[in-house]
């Protein structure tokens, strides 16, 4: 499978039913070694905004995965290990709120004001049972098109440590 073609397969899994994290990063778990349920299962939680919290977007937090599998540290002390990846995840999230104006899941949904960034923690945050996915779920929530740019921004990521550059799939 092309690179391009894993933006796709994450808005795919989005509109099969699966959280935005689960999305982005089911789509390119095999290139790690890990199966479809191994990387639903790892991802399960980040949906929502952490837990349907409306924190960090689930689409952003499937990117940081995935960097995690790319380039995380395993060994304790690594500290060069460790500034890597998160010089690699602060990269991708720069992108991520440049193009869409935040991180934050409550912010880009419009439940809360652009700089807020706090998480709604239970009892006075959002309910954790998740919305039925119906048509107009889908078209009044961004979701879909956060997944798409979270894939984008990873595929992105990938080709230039290649050496091929940005691409422009739409």
């Amino acid at each position: 499978m092309e690179l391009e073609d894993r933006i796709s397969l994450a808005v795919d899994f989005f509109r099969q039913g699966y959280n935005c994290a689960q999305s982005v990063t089911a789509a390119f778990a095999d290139l790690y070694g890990l199966t479809h349920d191994q990387a639903l299962r790892v991802s399960a939680s980040f949906g929502g905004g952490v837990g349907r919290m409306r924190g960090i977007c689930g689409a952003a937090s499937g990117m940081f995965i995935l960097a995690g599998l790319e380039c995380g540290s395993v060994e304790a002390h690594d500290p060069k290990g460790k500034e890597y990846n998160y010089s690699i995840v602060q990269q991708l999230a720069a992108k991520f709120k440049e193009r869409n104006g935040s991180l934050i899941c409550g912010e880009l949904l419009g439940l809360v004001p652009l700089g807020s960034s706090g998480m709604t923690v239970p009892p006075h945050g959002d309910s954790p049972v998740p919305e039925a996915r119906t048509e107009g779920y889908y078209k009044k929530r961004p979701c879909a098109g956060m997944v798409e740019e979270g894939a984008r921004i990873f595929v992105e990521y990938l080709l230039n440590k290649q050496g091929v550059g940005a691409i422009n799939v739409k």
